[in-house]
């Protein structure tokens, strides 16, 4: 009994400590040490690791992790779009302390500033709302980086990042794996879970997605007898966030992200969404809380933003709006049906 005990004990610390990094909502600041340089200049298809060193504080000890960091992503990384290309930290299991918040952690990804810190911390309160809904998420912890050149032995200032929970990290703690199937159907995916993600897709003005080219998609699964689940990331392109080099692709003939469109797959039947309709009733004091009185938020935005999910309310509690809105994919003559193929995952 005592050994099951131990066991146990054991289990459940190494469990708390691999999500330990997404517990908490307190902004943490870190430096990275490495060639900068060597790392900007290294945003082709292919990109290295490169070693470098992640610094930061408690008020109870100092920790300096070794990493590896190479660029990622499509869009951010063309030098002309994006100052600082997002990235990936690899951590090593052996020169990780366990007391770190890091312990755990495996290839973790940074999301990077692209042209002004507001549009980073409106990125991430796009998963804060997410997580509301879904434990079917990715979890999201905002932080402060500050990169130091150890070649001209220069820092920058501090910018604000968005790290994301690993993929293989948000599965588990579903209960689930990961899974690659390019070309699924999005009728071939768990319909609530898909009709949730959509509706929230449309709600926040994203159109930059795609079940069948993975396309800022991933799939999980609990069980290999089941439909897999569509978790989304990367909401930059979204109309909340604002981003101003974000456009909706050419083909889907719209003005702007702040011009929604529905991007699930056509139902005849409206009352299929009615229960969807009715989880977006419950949470939107909670949705709206994330906004108001934010002190990372201008007013301006706040009230841009709170207008902005006015709109999507409006509709879905107007029985021949929310119709015209969320029949779209059946009009044969629209742009409801068109599936962009994006970019390749990374």
């Amino acid at each position: 009994m005592l050994f099951f005990l131990l066991c146990f004990f054991l289990w459940s610390t190494a469990k708390g400590q691999t999500s330990r990094l997404f517990e908490s909502d307190e902004i943490v600041e870190f430096t990275l040490q490495c060639d900068l340089k060597s790392v900007l200049r290294d945003r082709g298809d292919d990109p290295q690791y490169h070693e470098a060193a992640l610094h930061y504080q408690t008020s109870q000890t100092t920790f300096d992790i070794p990493v590896r960091i190479r660029t990622r992503g499509h869009f951010r990384k063309i030098p002309s779009n994006c100052k600082y290309p997002p990235l990936y930290l690899n951590f090593a299991k052996s020169t990780t302390p366990e007391a770190s918040i890091f312990h755990g952690q495996d290839k973790t990804k940074l999301v990077t500033p692209c042209r002004g810190d507001q549009y980073v911390i409106q990125e991430y309160l796009v998963y804060k709302l997410y997580n509301l809904i879904t434990p079917g998420s990715f979890r999201a912890r905002l932080v402060k980086v500050i990169y130091h050149d150890n070649v001209k032995n220069k820092s920058s200032d501090p910018y604000y990042g968005i790290l994301l929970e690993e993929e293989k990290q948000m599965a588990k703690r579903n209960k689930s794996f990961v899974v690659e199937i390019e070309g699924l159907r999005p009728e071939d995916t768990r319909k609530e879970d898909f009709l949730k993600m959509a509706v929230f897709q449309y709600m926040i003005g994203n159109t930059d997605w795609s079940v069948q080219y993975l396309q800022n998609i991933i799939l999980i699964k609990d069980d290999s007898s089941k439909l897999p689940i569509t978790v989304p990331y990367d909401f930059d392109h979204a109309g909340i966030v604002r981003a101003p080099y974000a456009n909706p692709a050419p083909e889907l003939k719209l003005s702007s992200t702040l011009q929604r469109r529905y991007r699930g797959y056509c139902m005849s039947e409206m009352d299929q969404l009615n229960t969807v309709f009715e989880t977006f009733y419950q949470l939107k004091d909670d949705f709206y809380a994330i906004y108001e009185d934010n002190p990372l938020l201008s007013n301006s935005y706040i009230n841009q933003t709170l207008n902005f999910l006015d709109q999507f309310y409006e509709t879905i509690n107007d029985s021949k709006k929310a119709e015209k809105e969320f029949s779209y994919p059946c009009d044969e003559f629209g742009t409801g049906k068109i599936v962009i193929k994006g970019l390749k995952k990374d």
